[in-house]
């Protein structure tokens, strides 16, 4: 019997309207072999945790350019505590200053990942992490 595919939600959170890098990791992730759900532009953090159950999923990336990520960030990982949820692995990617990415890390998400990360290594950070 083969082994469940990893399942990864890429989501847009709040009103950042610039997909581009989110589609092409989504993209790349498929291509890997994960099975992936992208939930398109202006989600809110509500929607994104709804989804992410329903869906059963092993990873949510979050994708954000607008500077809002600490507000939003941190509301996904509340809201999937509050449903039981918190198991689910977040991710983030975007412009996030580093002192940030610290704050975010602390808050409980998993890896941030800049403008220029290999697209390797975000494959193969989502295949350890859903294996642990």
């Amino acid at each position: 019997m083969s082994e469940r595919r990893i399942r990864v939600l890429i989501a847009k959170p709040g009103l950042d309207g610039h997909d581009r890098g989110a589609k092409i990791v989504a993209r790349a992730l498929r291509d890997a072999g994960m099975e992936v759900i992208y939930t398109g532009l202006h989600q809110t953090p509500e929607q994104i945790v709804e989804t992410a159950i329903q869906e059963d999923v092993d990873i949510v990336g979050l994708s954000c350019l607008s500077g809002a990520h600490m507000t939003l960030f941190t509301q996904v990982m509340a809201l999937l505590k509050e449903k039981d949820a918190a198991d689910i692995i977040v991710t983030g990617g975007g412009i996030v200053p580093k002192d940030d990415i610290v704050k975010l890390k602390e808050a409980g998400i998993a890896e941030v990942f800049g403008p220029g990360t290999p697209i390797d290594e975000i494959i193969e950070y989502h295949r350890k992490a859903a294996r642990k």
